[in-house]
């Protein structure tokens, strides 16, 4: 069974979101989150928030309530629920754009997702997100207008690439040096990558 953590930032495409979302998909909507519940079209399986930036609903049945005072944000505690209810797939949406900080702290849980054994994606009106760690072969296929590879964690080494416009051989990237950004797979190929030690975030640009 997937969670899908529904977060407030903006969402634009609202069909090609929905395009991801599966039956017996359990949903949480993070506290403004719920503004997307209509035009996703999906009712939450559980709505957690501190009701800051959106009404409390008035059925408390599946809703969590938060204090406004506390160290996680609304997401990242979403985030902590999926890993305790045991889900082995997480797919977050309506976390990215906007506040950056909010941003970087969402995209930094996907690093807590894949440390707890949990595939975790994130999908937005412009691409798609997720991590991958040492020993992972990953395929990343031409319909994509490009990809990039940064580093947000320690150091990534032993990276090979290979069926994309700039090959990589036993290569390096520190969180210092960026050098991964705006790569293309070939035309009717898959170009894939892999990694020795560490951990690297895969974006996918749509076209």
């Amino acid at each position: 069974m997937r969670c899908v953590i529904v977060g407030g930032a903006e969402i634009k495409n609202y069909a090609l979101i929905r395009s991801y979302l599966k039956p017996g998909d359990f949903v949480i909507y993070c506290d403004c989150g719920l503004r997307h519940s209509d035009s996703l079209r999906v009712s939450p399986s559980l709505i957690i928030g501190d009701f800051d930036s959106h009404p409390k609903p008035d059925d408390t049945r599946n809703v969590i309530t938060l204090p406004c005072v506390k160290d996680d944000t609304d997401t990242i505690f979403a985030v902590k629920e999926a890993i305790r209810r045991g889900f082995s797939e997480v797919l977050m949406t309506g976390v990215t754009g906007g506040r950056e900080d909010m941003t970087l702290g969402n995209i930094y849980a996907l690093l807590m997702l894949k440390r707890n054994g949990i595939a975790a994606m994130i999908a937005d009106d412009y691409c798609e997100m997720r991590m991958i760690t040492a020993g992972e072969s990953v395929k990343v296929a031409d319909i994509w207008r490009c990809f990039s590879l940064l580093n947000i964690s320690g150091t990534a080494s032993g990276i090979t690439i290979t069926g994309a416009k700039y090959p990589l051989d036993d290569g390096t990237i520190t969180p210092e040096y960026q050098y991964g950004i705006s790569n293309e797979t070939l035309p009717g190929h898959e170009a894939e990558i892999s990694l020795r030690e560490g951990n690297l975030l895969l974006v996918c640009v749509r076209r």
